[in-house]
């Protein structure tokens, strides 16, 4: 075959791959985020009387107002990301897992779905801080031992996350009142709806019985919901419990076992933390930006 026809068919094959990976992308399917419904890039996403607005014009005031904020941030985590790679840097498990715990106890109730894309997306901004601190750490003179231990026995339980339970309950008038309520959930009530038709207690009732995340060593968290917080799995509410000449039913959204650490353990990240607060130094990126030759739209 001639090698100039070779090529020129190699040429139709490329410009048909982009034209179809083109229509491909147009047509795609798209999952907006907290819901089930999927649309495409051509499709209408709000209509206001004889208007509207098309996924394609969302998308471009999304581009407008947050595009080179959201680059740069994308930039932010591929140079810090590297870096951190090339000085292997490593960031400690339990470091994570503590500080998704701490997001977590200042959220609502979220399914197992919305919890796992959440977790997702806290892990990677979890993993860039600390790996940021720890690059720029890099630069400045340690902080003598001594200084850092000082500051661990200072303020060691900031860093320890302590035992919680994600809490909703029903507190009734006797236990005779909690049976009752206990079988109607066995028969598929809901929790919520119970707890705001029959709870006592004014300040959860009307939010469903939800009481939030709990410190399970709180002196104001009764002896015998900590007792039936080791019984019973998440998502499920528990048998009646009593209260003295009360009743009780409570409902384990989510345990979070405690998280602490020795001083071997925590003082690399107290060191870094102490650099930076001497120097003056915030967690930008911007002074490694000289590492990388970077080319972005925006400059």
């Amino acid at each position: 075959m001639p090698k100039k026809l070779l090529l020129s068919i190699v040429l139709i094959l490329i410009v048909l791959n982009i034209v179809t990976l083109l229509l491909w992308k147009k047509s795609e399917n798209i999952t907006l985020e907290n819901t089930e419904k999927t649309i495409t890039r051509k499709d209408t996403v709000a209509t206001i009387g004889k208007d509207r607005i098309t996924y394609e014009q969302w998308m471009e005031g999304l581009r407008n107002s947050y595009g080179k904020m959201e680059l740069k941030k994308l930039i932010n985590h591929s140079i810090v990301h590297q870096l951190a790679n090339e000085s292997n840097i490593k960031i400690d498990r339990k470091i994570i897992d503590r500080e998704l715990a701490n997001i977590m106890t200042t959220q609502g109730v979220l399914t197992n779905k919305e919890r796992e894309a959440a977790e997702k997306k806290w892990h990677a901004d979890i993993v860039y801080r600390y790996e940021l601190e720890a690059l720029l750490a890099k630069d400045y003179a340690r902080i003598p031992e001594k200084e850092v231990r000082a500051y661990y026995e200072q303020y060691a339980n900031q860093y320890n996350f302590p035992e919680s339970a994600q809490l909703s309950h029903i507190v009734l008038d006797n236990m005779e009142i909690a049976e009752q309520v206990h079988d109607e959930l066995e028969q598929g009530a809901s929790f919520p709806l119970l707890a705001l038709e029959f709870s006592n207690d004014a300040d959860t009732k009307t939010n469903g019985g939800y009481m939030g995340y709990i410190d399970v060593s709180s002196i104001h968290l009764p002896a015998s919901y900590k007792e039936e917080i080791e019984k019973i799995k998440e998502n499920t509410y528990s048998s009646p419990i009593s209260l003295g000449t009360e009743a009780a039913i409570i409902y384990l959204h989510r345990h979070i076992s405690e998280i602490s650490f020795t001083y071997e353990e925590i003082a690399p990240y107290i060191q870094n933390e102490l650099a930076l607060k001497k120097q003056g130094q915030t967690l930008d990126a911007a002074p490694l930006w000289d590492a990388f030759e970077v080319d972005w739209v925006y400059e």
